[in-house]
């Protein structure tokens, strides 16, 4: 048996068995979430080994799906649930664009600023990128936008889906951090729309694509043959 706390190696185990364990045992706990960048050298460190070992065990890992390598950038924690992902970002960008804008009417000049003041916080994160603070961020500004949506269910239905795509992914940005800067300038773009008394429909249409283009940049960094004709959701 290994102590998957300590790394303590077993005699029934090779190390390269060890990490494995170590590793996926990380994984299915959430500590190692997706995305998440797999240092060989600061696992082997953890594990009191050499990269060898730990560098076979990725293999193995990737293999079983549960890793992803990359060439230049190295091993990282597989999306989970990936076609789930998909489904529940596509459906959030219908909702969640219609609530912003049937919540537009009733937001007052301290929530613009107060939304404004979170864009700019996520702006300030650019420099040295934390994908898990930025989405963290991210969901905090929309909610400022659409909390006041006159329809309880669709709140509801907003809601479910911001949980349900916590469970499926700890950020998209992780796997496509170039589009956190074009994020927050969306995010500009609506709130003006927003201050300036714009159409609903033209709020709407801006929310719902600016969260589909999310989905856009991720299916052309993972998937880039289903990307090809994407739908303009």
């Amino acid at each position: 048996m290994t102590d998957l706390e300590t790394g303590r190696e077993a005699p029934s185990q090779s190390k390269s068995q060890r990490a494995y364990h170590w590793i996926k045992e990380r994984i299915a706990k959430q500590e190692f979430t997706p995305g998440y960048r797999l240092v060989l050298g600061s696992i082997a460190g953890d594990l009191d080994m050499s990269v060898v070992p730990v560098r076979e065990a990725i293999r193995q890992l990737e293999a079983e799906g549960l890793v992803t390598f990359e060439r230049n950038v190295g091993a990282r924690v597989s999306m989970v649930d990936d076609s789930q992902y998909r489904l529940s970002m596509q459906a959030l960008s219908i909702l969640e664009g219609a609530a912003t804008a049937l919540a537009a009417r009733r937001l007052t000049a301290d929530d613009i600023r107060n939304a404004r003041r979170i864009n700019e916080l996520m702006i300030e994160t650019l420099e040295h990128f934390d994908p898990r603070a930025f989405t963290a961020l991210n969901q905090e500004f929309h909610a400022a936008l659409f909390s006041k949506c006159a329809n309880p269910r669709m709140l509801e239905l907003v809601n479910g889906e911001w949980a349900r795509l916590g469970h499926l992914r700890d950020s998209t940005f992780s796997f496509v951090p170039g589009r956190a800067a074009e994020s927050v300038r969306e995010h500009e773009n609506i709130i003006q729309l927003i201050e300036s008394g714009a159409p609903l429909g033209e709020i709407e249409k801006a929310a719902r694509r600016h969260r589909s283009a999310t989905l856009d940049a991720y299916m052309i960094h993972e998937h880039p043959d289903e990307a090809l004709g994407l739908p303009a959701f």
